[in-house]
């Protein structure tokens, strides 16, 4: 079993302000040549042809983050294509979850159990209009527990894997989680392979951000680094042109004070399943089809009455798409 967050611990510092932070993404490593360290690169930056960025230039004092253009909510539910409204009524819905995964699942400071995945959870039962229960395992359990009928439905950012579906089955995705690109605020870039030519990219080595750079934006001057708070500092510097990584977490720091003002996304967000996975979806037993549909029908109803909308806003402000 393999979880679809990669746990942060340095988000962990924002739980206080923002409802916690990102944890585990499925993100597969990316096979590239090996780098050379870039002389003088800090930080253990390294470029594929060696080279050294430029002397970063200074950087005007900035106010602190605020979106630019309006806040896009994710929909992933097409309008015309409405599940049916279940003919057997769901009466329960025993839900597996764990905790220790902000924003998603957490125990809040007054031992509440808290999160996307949590409340998203409760709102589907009043959908459905289904007695609900939460139990919090640890991750690696979570799977036996449904085997064993301890439980009905697992949110927890499982994985749909080939090797899990051969026992679970999947409701429709209720959250992807994209890669965008982020610059500083003085920039007049374009996130375009034309836009980017040139242009010292940063990004996390042997990551699927990675992979991807060097897939779509071969022509941009890619330099990697062993940690995304490195990276970002690196932008924020102006040690680099642009950084490419996690939408979600970039979202936490654009916010935070660790940016300072100093950035902003750049372009739109991207969803390529081959390299950012599939996305979040409930898993459940794989015969239990009537619960899977029953899922399916309450979270095309949660977003269609704008408590998604709600529980995105709640959980992450700063939008990441």
């Amino acid at each position: 079993m393999r979880p679809l967050f990669l746990f942060a611990a340095a988000f962990l510092a924002l739980v206080p302000a923002v409802a916690g932070a990102p944890a585990r993404a499925q993100t597969p490593a990316a096979e590239t040549p090996a780098a050379t360290e870039a002389p003088g690169a800090a930080d253990g930056a390294t470029t594929p042809d060696g080279q050294k960025p430029e002397e970063p230039k200074p950087l005007e004092p900035r106010p602190p983050f605020e979106a630019t253009g309006p806040v896009t909510i994710p929909n992933y539910w097409d309008p015309h294509s409405r599940p049916e409204k279940p003919d057997v009524a769901i009466r329960t819905i025993r839900f597996l979850t764990s905790d220790g995964f902000p924003p998603f699942n957490f125990v809040s400071s007054d031992g509440r159990l808290s999160g996307f995945n949590v409340e998203l959870a409760r709102a589907i039962c009043e959908v459905l209009e289904a007695e609900c229960t939460i139990q919090m395992r640890p991750f690696e359990e979570l799977e036996t527990a449904l085997e064993e009928d301890r439980g009905d439905a697992i949110v927890a950012g499982l994985a749909m894997t080939a090797e899990n579906r051969k026992a679970l089955g999947f409701s429709d995705v209720y959250l992807r989680l994209p890669a965008r690109f982020v610059a500083r605020r003085d920039s007049d870039l374009e996130a375009t392979p034309e836009g980017l030519a040139d242009k010292w990219v940063a990004t996390v080595a042997n990551t699927a951000h990675e992979a991807f750079l060097h897939a779509f934006f071969s022509n941009s001057r890619i330099i990697t680094y062993p940690e995304p708070q490195v990276a970002r500092d690196a932008l924020k510097a102006g040690e680099v042109d642009a950084f490419f990584g996690s939408a979600l977490s970039l979202s936490f720091w654009l916010a935070g004070d660790a940016a300072d003002g100093c950035c902003d996304f750049l372009g739109g967000a991207y969803l390529d399943p081959t390299y950012f996975g599939s996305g979040l979806s409930i898993a459940v037993a794989r015969d239990n089809t009537a619960l899977r549909a029953a899922l399916d029908y309450a979270l095309h109803r949660v977003h269609e009455e704008g408590r998604y909308g709600e529980l995105y806003l709640r959980y992450f402000p700063v939008s990441f798409y």
